[in-house]
């Protein structure tokens, strides 16, 4: 019997986060191989949660700095472990390799934490992403992650390529695992509404992430003036879960900026819009917005860090430019022009056709685990990168958890 125990950072919300829609997708993956799933996590559930019981996932609430995790997973035993993010892995992985030594630990990194930091810092200065930057706490911690555990899922190329280069990560630990999307043909685009049906602009993004806060920001203050002044009677969009005050003080009925908060349906969503606009300055990872726009027949706009590693350089679904007025002066053009709309809408078939298989990727992935499964103990001798930063793990993570938990007991 095949057990996973996935180790969720939080409980996924595939309708309000490309996060929670990559980790569906992983769950998918494994229940079609066969693996009994088993999903925990430490933080609450929101109305937003995907309710994983329906799928016949087990599920638990688990807590920090405390040994009750080690009874739990001593006892499900699991075949493989599965970390949303490095910070799980950092709470939780030296519980795994003490209590549960022969276990599998994958690490799912989402996008590489340190790089979406180190670009944001970069952008707040107004300079250029360098290696001083790179180089921060947050790459020191999320990299001994990595090398902790037997594997770790890559989403971007452009991210893979940063680790094998710059920071000098072995292959054998990372392996490239894109969005999982099935095929689209041509004609399917002929189910969508056309040109014609489809009437305004639109962008959506969890607004608790930082990139999707300041890309909104930019847009009201930089690009959607330009926008207003040729297309008076167009309206802009904005979708997003856990829309604040300040979000919604955005809303402008008189600018046609209109902030409609979460949204039950991403595909409506998008489906009504012509285009799709995501001005990202900073950020790492695959862009679930501009996958959506391309699976719902949207063309897009953005940024040469939105459309990163996305399209292995086939031409893009629309725009991609950092200059704001030529990001406005190419929203009007698209908006208006029924043929060039047409011919950059084929475009995004193209691109998840040609980089996003999910047959390819599903069969890479398990049969990279199915091979470290059968030859762990060869595969961690290969890396004692790893098995020394695990022992400094045990010996400083450990005892620090362990006095926290004292601690809490006597408070």
């Amino acid at each position: 019997m095949k057990n996973l125990l996935i180790i969720g950072f939080v409980w996924p919300e595939p309708t309000s986060t490309a996060a929670g829609t990559r980790m569906m997708q992983l769950i998918e993956l494994f229940q079609k191989n066969n693996y009994t799933i088993t999903f925990v996590c430490t933080a609450s559930k929101t109305k937003n949660s995907f309710h994983l019981e329906s799928l016949g996932i087990k599920t638990a609430p688990i807590q920090l700095n405390n040994a009750s995790f080690d009874l739990f997973v001593k006892n499900l035993n699991p075949t493989l472990v599965l970390f949303d993010r490095f910070l799980t892995e950092e709470q939780f992985g030296w519980r795994v390799a003490e209590n549960c030594p022969n276990a599998i630990r994958i690490l799912d990194t989402e996008d590489l934490h340190f790089l979406r930091n180190a670009r944001e810092t970069a952008y707040k200065k107004n300079k250029e992403l360098s290696l001083d930057l790179l180089i921060s706490d947050m790459a020191k911690r999320e990299i001994a992650s990595i090398y902790r555990c037997d594997l770790t899922l890559i989403i971007s190329k452009y991210e893979l390529k940063l680790l094998k280069k710059t920071f000098k990560v072995p292959k054998y630990l990372v392996i490239y695992i894109p969005f999982l999307l099935d095929p689209k043909k041509l004609k399917s685009l002929n189910y969508y509404p056309s040109f014609q049906e489809r009437s305004h602009f639109m962008t959506i993004g969890n607004f608790k992430h930082a990139p999707n806060w300041n890309a909104v920001v930019y847009l009201k203050t930089k690009i959607w003036p330009l926008i207003h002044q040729k297309l008076p009677n167009a309206k802009m969009f904005i979708y997003g879960s856990y829309a604040t005050t300040r979000v919604t003080n955005l809303h402008n009925e008189k600018e046609g900026f209109l902030v409609k908060g979460w949204v039950e349906s991403t595909e409506e969503a998008f489906k009504e819009a012509k285009i799709c606009l995501a001005p990202l300055q900073f950020g790492a990872g695959l862009k679930g917005k501009l996958i959506n726009a391309m699976q719902y027949g949207t063309p897009s706009i953005t940024t040469t860090i939105g459309a990163e590693a996305m399209h292995n350089k086939l031409p893009w679904n629309g725009f991609i430019t950092n200059n704001f007025e030529e990001f406005a002066l190419n929203a009007v053009e698209l908006y208006t022009n029924e043929k060039l709309w047409l011919s950059v809408q084929q475009n995004g078939v193209e691109i998840i056709n040609n980089c996003y298989s999910k047959e390819k990727y599903e069969k890479k992935l398990i049969k990279k685990v199915n091979l470290i499964r059968k030859n762990y103990t060869k595969h961690r001798l290969a890396n004692f990168t790893g098995a020394l930063l695990l022992h400094h793990t045990l010996k400083s993570t450990k005892y620090m958890a362990k006095w926290i938990e004292e601690k809490n007991k006597y408070n």
